[in-house]
């Protein structure tokens, strides 16, 4: 199966928006109480593209996955600095996981922060996204803990972790 990146289609945006929302929330990184306007914002892909680049992995005709990549001084940006990307809401499809979709999704950030000059590529990730971490640690993204930050702060368990690739 070859999966293609590219930007998403108009057309695409429902099924990207509710690949992101369900993807957190079944992977149990959404408290139903305090996240309806985050899934919200999740679903919310036309938004996204109207402030950043949202990329879709395709594979025969379906939609797997996506990610937000937010150029240097983007509006979508939430911890990168000046000469910094960040990638966002990367999410792939249950039923396609394993595909190397997300991968691939990462790799397609990495090439445009390159492209576009910048210093560093830089991501939050919430602690228990293990996969994913597998993924920006095998491609070179090392933990910048001094970055850490909480998006919710009055709630202590919503730590964000902060990574960084050095291009």
């Amino acid at each position: 199966m070859d999966v293609v990146i590219r930007p998403a289609e108009p057309g695409e945006y429902g099924t990207l928006g509710e690949i992101t929302a369900q993807a957190f929330l079944r992977d149990g990184l959404l408290d139903f109480s305090d996240s309806d306007a985050y899934l919200d914002e999740l679903r919310d892909v036309g938004k996204r593209a109207a402030a950043a680049e949202v990329l879709v992995a395709v594979a025969d005709g379906t939609v797997l996955g996506g990610v937000t990549f937010v150029a240097p001084g983007g509006p979508l940006a939430e911890i990168a600095g000046p000469g910094e990307a960040e990638m966002r809401m990367l999410a792939v499809a249950p039923a396609a996981r394993r595909r190397g979709a997300g991968e691939a999704l990462v790799r397609a950030c990495v090439e445009r922060a390159r492209a576009a000059g910048c210093l560093r590529l830089v991501l939050s990730t919430q602690r228990t996204m293990h996969a994913a971490h597998r993924i920006y640690e095998r491609l070179g993204f090392v933990r910048v803990p001094e970055r850490d930050w909480n998006p919710l702060p009055d709630a202590d368990d919503t730590v964000l972790l902060a990574y960084a690739l050095t291009l």
